[in-house]
């Protein structure tokens, strides 16, 4: 008599980004930077403090002002490129990973949910789950917000598969190339006096909360990248602009690492350092006027990459005086990055 044969074993894989309004209105924004903003991992207040603040005071400001930003970065027919960048990266990532695999995306705030994604991979009966969230240095306002979120919706589950989650990869060599190989093509369009690596900046004090026995103390620990720091999001941004300036062949002297999209106006809180609209503005008086920046902390243009750095920081930097300045596009689902995530999931 025959054995019954062993049910196929499939891994589920989670793509998690950020997330995305349903449509660049007020309403839905509003809806967006709600969820967001309240978020106990994005801003650390108490709740009490927290809600009426950001959904009575701040959101209701920056809402309509962000509404007409998301219009000049919106897609008549695909909308939000965060949203359709992540989709073609799932669709590009299912054709290398092969029929073992089912791969699913989900945003943290607002659709596709993280939950309907999970659901889609529950049904799909897989072995085990690999969440990968879309940030390459870890953080726990972005990661660990992901990471807390797909655990409460799990606990409520009968049965739980194995989850594991890759919370950082700000030194995947697959990553490095991919951004590496997206500089090289900018670089050999132009010659360039300088290189920015501007990273999304967070409260001083998220990093010092998740220091290790102390070891963080803003200034040289972020000079190597060790078991102390491993999960440090300052030292991890200097550590993967370490590794690209070596992949480009930059010298210390040739690229600045800095920090965009503070919101210590507000709040009166000091965020990481330097500040990159305030570094760029000094360029020029030192001879710095063609400049190549790289938004390493995006693995998907967006916002913050496209308008931001793209387009604000670029009039910032020929209003002082500077000559030519060009944004890396981010990695969205180029081949070589579609590559470099596979191997990450396959290694995990």
């Amino acid at each position: 008599m025959n054995s019954p044969a062993s049910p196929t074993r499939r891994i589920g894989v989670l793509l998690v980004n950020l997330g995305t309004p349903d449509s660049p209105s007020t309403p839905d924004v509003r809806r967006y930077l709600n969820e967001f903003l309240t978020d106990g991992r994005v801003i650390d207040m108490p709740a009490a403090v927290r809600y009426p603040l950001f959904q009575g005071v701040i959101v209701p400001l920056r809402a309509p002002k962000s509404a007409k930003i998301y219009q000049q970065l919106w897609d008549a027919e695909r909308g939000s490129p965060l949203l359709y960048h992540g989709l073609d990266l799932q669709a590009r990532l299912r054709e290398v990973l092969g029929k073992d695999y089912v791969v699913a995306f989900g945003m943290r705030y607002q659709k596709p949910s993280i939950e309907k994604a999970l659901e889609e991979l529950r049904d799909a009966a897989v072995d085990r789950i690999i969440v990968l969230p879309l940030f390459p240095q870890y953080a726990s306002a972005s990661t660990g917000s992901v990471q807390e979120k797909v655990m409460d919706i799990v606990k409520d589950w009968w049965i739980v598969p194995n989850i594991s989650f890759i919370s950082t990869f700000a030194d995947d060599p697959g990553f490095i190339g991919s951004f590496a190989a997206r500089g090289k093509a900018e670089m050999a369009k132009h010659e360039y006096d300088h290189v920015v690596f501007s990273y999304h900046g967070i409260p001083e004090r998220h990093v010092l909360k998740g220091s290790f026995k102390g070891y963080c103390k803003l200034s040289t620990c972020c000079a190597s990248y060790n078991k102390n720091n491993r999960y440090c999001y300052r030292a991890q941004c200097f550590a993967t602009s370490r590794l690209l300036a070596k992949e480009l062949g930059l010298r210390d002297d040739q690229y600045t690492v800095t920090f965009q999209s503070r919101l210590q106006s507000r709040l009166r809180d000091p965020w990481l350092q330097p500040y990159t609209d305030e570094v760029i503005k000094e360029f020029p008086a030192k001879g710095i006027n063609n400049v190549l920046a790289f938004s390493p902390a995006f693995v998907a243009d967006c916002l913050e990459t496209t308008i931001e750095v793209g387009e604000e920081f670029k009039e910032l930097f020929e209003e002082a005086g500077g000559k030519h300045w060009q944004l890396v596009p981010s990695l969205n689902s180029e081949p070589y990055w579609v590559e470099a995530v596979a191997e990450m999931v396959r290694r995990n």
